[in-house]
């Protein structure tokens, strides 16, 4: 999970015959290096998003009847469109190596590596009988990835996550739960991506827990291997039975 960097260069208004019409324009990035910084401008009317432009796309996409018509007319102005696909290296470029530069000189850019833990949990759900989470602690700043690995495999389902959460003193925290069913031997991990790491750090969930972590998740996954048997065997039972009925139509 990776938080967006938002710099906002400017916000316009006006006000007439008590409408408001304004735009937003930004620079905004997902990645930590900022290497992928995108110019946006969005305009509204009242509160509705009804035209934007992004520099990825390299054109207006209108939102409403009247925001589609705008971004035809835009897309269609040869010059206007060259300028505004530049707006990226006019504007966003500058702007984020002054805000680097302001940022260090003023020693408001400053790093923390998260302190990061892998725990057991309580399941979400009955599909598994263990949960592990994975959290980040004292980080900054809020930009953060973490994923889950098993024997070297990156999973994607039975895994959820937090938002990059606030603790009120400039830090933040983060939780990455993975719901699983445990296997003899396997290696599960959790990397963590994070700008005070000079590459993703691996943190190994140590199967050796104390011998009640253990009992816990051997109970759980006995109860789901038992529940299984159960419905396995309720349903042989029912199609034995039923074998031995024999339809009498309505007389």
């Amino acid at each position: 999970m990776l938080g967006s960097f938002v710099l906002i260069l400017s916000y316009l208004s006006g006000r007439a015959d008590a409408y408001t019409r304004y735009s937003l324009t930004s620079c905004r990035s997902s990645t930590l290096d900022l290497s992928d910084i995108m110019f946006v401008n969005s305009y509204y009317f009242n509160r509705i998003n009804y035209l934007v432009f992004n520099s990825t796309l390299g054109k207006f996409v209108g939102y409403t009847e009247v925001g589609v018509r705008w971004a035809k007319a835009s897309n269609g102005n040869k010059e206007y469109m060259a300028y505004m696909r530049n707006a990226v290296n006019t504007y966003c470029n500058p702007a984020v190596d002054l805000y680097k530069t302001y940022a260090s000189t003023h020693g408001m850019f400053f790093i923390s590596e998260p302190r990061v833990k892998l725990s057991l949990g309580k399941p979400f759900s009955d599909n598994h009988p263990g949960m592990l989470v994975c959290s980040a602690y004292d980080f900054y700043p809020k930009m953060i990835r973490m994923s889950w690995y098993r024997d070297g495999q990156k999973v994607t389902s039975d895994v959820w996550a937090t938002e990059e959460l606030a603790d009120g003193d400039w830090f933040y925290q983060s939780h990455s739960y993975l719901e699983f069913t445990p296997k003899p031997g396997e290696k599960i991990t959790c990397v963590v991506e994070h700008i005070s790491f000079k590459e993703p750090n691996e943190f190994a969930w140590d199967s050796s827990m104390p011998e009640s972590e253990r009992n816990k998740v051997a109970i759980g996954a006995a109860g789901l291997v038992l529940g299984l048997v159960v419905c396995a065997a309720g349903l042989l039972y029912y199609r034995k039975k039923s074998q031995g009925w024999i339809m009498v139509p309505p007389g």
